[in-house]
């Protein structure tokens, strides 16, 4: 039987049929930048200055309370 879990977090989204959302993976702690236009749409992961993903609190400051 599957439990139910939010492993996802969003963090910030701004556009409507055009857009972008950050989301944290709750169990890692990186963030994952999704953008869509339309029915179109593509996943990755953040990176820091250093090519290493992105984790939370790795932000500027303010910048996980979109």
């Amino acid at each position: 039987m599957f439990r139910e879990i939010d492993r996802f977090k969003k963090v910030y989204q701004q556009g409507g049929l055009t857009g972008a959302r950050v989301l944290e993976d709750q169990e890692t702690g990186i963030q994952y930048l999704f953008v869509w236009d339309g029915y179109a749409g593509g996943l990755t992961v953040l990176l820091d200055a250093n090519g290493q993903p992105m984790r939370s609190g790795n932000g500027p400051a303010g910048y996980l309370e979109g």
